[in-house]
């Protein structure tokens, strides 16, 4: 996705608001991970740190806010490896090699989508690994009261149900297939309004928690769901794309036997649902990142105590 909430703190220097990345490579085994700077990608990057180093290599995390900076940094070797989504990754370097019009090549088949992005990465000598359980996409939740009241689980059920329902999201969700239009064409969904209030903000919470909208457009690791006494409605049929979270790496540095075996440990481990409490340990208890990431992985069993 690329969307979370600002607050992840990285050991290392931030590049935030400055046009390049400036920090030479290193050798192969001693790698930069990359973070964008949001929480759940400094949680991922930490987490490959410590099982980077777990496999011999020394580490050190480079926070860059910025996807127009820290890809080419990864092409050019100065940041070895980073945390991407399948999908949003995909339709970033097509957009990139083809031109900011170029029709979206990311879908919801994993599969198809993860054969694209590596044609579209290999050029660019970037090796995309394979994609893990968790998965961080749009996706859609309504109270808790209102799912019990209507017997809702999925957005089939809401679709069933014909009742008019205002959506709280960005404003691009009027025209974005995956929003707006895609739960009236796939689900059948009577949506009767767009309300701009952004997505998964405070704002578009508040407002279906109060009942002044129904329907809020977040994401599958929302921490904060439960502070509003909100649900997801499962997506079961795939509206939404396949941005499963893919470990991507600079081939020449970094994709090596070693580096590959350590960081796909990772991902037959980490869940969705895994990955929202960790969002949620350092979004709302406030606890540090590096914390959360280590008692994760030793909790799991892949690094020692």
């Amino acid at each position: 996705m690329g969307c979370g909430v600002l607050g992840g703190c990285a050991t290392g220097p931030s590049l935030e608001d400055q046009g390049a990345v400036t920090a030479p490579p290193g050798d192969s085994r001693h790698l930069t991970v990359g973070s964008a700077g949001f929480t759940e990608s400094d949680l991922l990057a930490r987490m490959y740190a410590l099982l980077l180093e777990d496999a011999g290599h020394g580490t050190r995390i480079l926070s860059v806010t910025n996807r127009e900076l820290y890809e080419p940094a990864l092409e050019q070797g100065q940041i070895d490896v980073v945390a991407e989504y399948a999908a949003t990754f995909a339709d970033w370097l097509n957009a990139k090699a083809n031109g900011p019009d170029a029709p979206t090549v990311g879908s919801p088949d994993l599969a198809g989508t993860m054969t694209t992005l590596r044609a579209l990465a290999a050029p660019r000598g970037l090796v995309v690994l394979d994609p893990g359980r968790a998965v961080d996409q749009n996706a859609f939740a309504v109270t808790a009261a209102f799912a019990a009241e209507h017997r809702l689980k999925t957005l089939s059920d809401l679709g069933a149900t014909g009742l008019p329902v205002r959506l709280a999201a960005g404003d691009e969700c009027v025209r974005r297939p995956y929003c707006a239009p895609g739960l009236r064409e796939v689900y059948g969904i009577d949506v009767t309004a767009v309300d701009p209030k952004g997505v998964g903000t405070t704002p578009a919470k508040q407002a279906v928690r109060s009942g002044q909208d129904q329907l809020v457009l977040t994401t599958t690791t929302d921490a904060t769901l439960d502070e509003f006494g909100l649900v997801l409605l499962a997506d079961d049929k795939h509206l939404q794309n396949a941005d499963h979270i893919v470990p991507v790496v600079n081939r020449a540095r970094s994709a090596s036997e070693g580096v590959t075996r350590a960081l796909s440990r990772l991902n037959t481990v980490l869940t969705t649902a895994d990955l929202a409490r960790l969002n949620e340990q350092v979004d709302s208890w406030r606890r540090l990142p590096e914390d959360v990431a280590r008692n994760y992985l030793v909790g799991k069993g892949l690094i020692p105590r």
